[in-house]
């Protein structure tokens, strides 16, 4: 069961939504190279309101996670994408329903 989760909130300069987008879709990749990542979702909120949720089996996934690829290109690349920094909160899962 995964027992802990990352909620990225992320909202794009004007005129950057589709790059934004786009950076979290492409980010799936990395993510799949990732063991330690059990859950991985990237979402769009509105026009410019966009969130990463991630779950993990345990404290030292999530870690290799922020320290990971994906996390080290949204920190490069944050300053010209979004309007603000990412709003990161680390949470407790309480239930899971996975595939498999």
């Amino acid at each position: 069961m995964t027992n802990v989760s990352l909620y990225v909130e992320l909202q794009a300069r004007p005129g950057k939504e589709e790059e934004v987008a786009a950076f979290l879709a492409s980010a799936r990749s990395l993510v799949e190279a990732e063991a330690g990542t059990v859950a991985w979702f990237a979402v769009r909120f509105g026009p410019d309101r966009f969130a990463i949720f991630d779950a993990f089996d345990d404290e030292a996934g999530r870690n290799a996670h922020l320290a990971g690829e994906v996390a080290a290109a949204l920190m490069a690349n944050a300053e010209t994408l979004l309007a603000s920094p990412p709003q990161i909160r680390k949470g407790d899962v309480l239930a899971d329903k996975l595939p498999g």
